[in-house]
């Protein structure tokens, strides 16, 4: 949370697959975009973190959340979300009427039914390195494109979408459809040379003054 003041509004940092909450790029991002004056909030997606005894291999989380469910895993954790943020509103540490998303890969897979719940709430969003459509190895069962693109139809807010042209793991078409769908008239679609796991120096620095930008001050 902001040292100074009380938090101007409340960002939501989603983390990717077999990451955690405590990942070093959510820690830098977390204190950058506190000095600017938000708190934010990042909490362990299903069967990661401290959610688990120890850490596990994609493919057997994966299969835990395909036996699960996706659509259902998907609405507990926007449940968890939202109950997260209404929790440190209680507290005086968050705002719970201005927030914002942040979200790449499995980030973007819970993040996008998060924010689209958030409904006027969510001020705008960051996501990306996700679409409609997956590859191998992937599990097929963690597939949802008619849950996702209905969340995409929901999010009327500002919007940055990163795309990794030469992603493996989510084709840049479905990418792209995912995009279409979205329905915010102010949207912006950034797209990087390279794989699904590779980041450019700048885009961390991007992605953060998106977010503070499109924030009341």
């Amino acid at each position: 949370s902001p040292q100074t003041a009380e938090p101007r509004a409340t960002a939501l940092l989603f983390h990717g697959g077999s990451g955690h909450k405590r990942s070093q790029r959510h820690l830098r991002m977390g204190r950058r975009l506190a000095s600017a004056g938000l708190a934010v909030i990042a909490i362990d997606g299903p069967c990661h973190g401290e959610r688990v005894p120890a850490p596990m291999t994609p493919p057997a989380y994966q299969q835990l959340i395909a036996d699960e469910g996706i659509e259902a895993v998907t609405a507990r954790m926007t449940r968890d979300w939202l109950d997260a943020v209404s929790a440190l509103a209680a507290l005086g540490l968050a705002d719970p009427a201005r927030v914002s998303v942040f979200g790449m890969s499995m980030g973007a897979r819970f993040g996008l039914p998060t924010a689209a719940a958030l409904g006027p709430r969510l001020q705008c969003a960051v996501l990306g390195k996700f679409g409609l459509r997956q590859a191998p190895p992937l599990h097929p069962g963690l597939g949802a494109p008619s849950l996702m693109a209905a969340a995409a139809r929901a999010i009327s807010a500002a919007l940055l979408y990163h795309v990794q042209w030469d992603d493996e793991i989510f084709p840049r078409d479905g990418q792209f459809e995912l995009f279409d769908e979205l329905a915010s008239s102010d949207k912006q679609l950034i797209a990087r040379p390279g794989p699904h796991g590779r980041t450019h120096p700048d885009d961390e620095a991007s992605w953060q003054d998106f977010l503070a930008f499109n924030t009341p001050r």
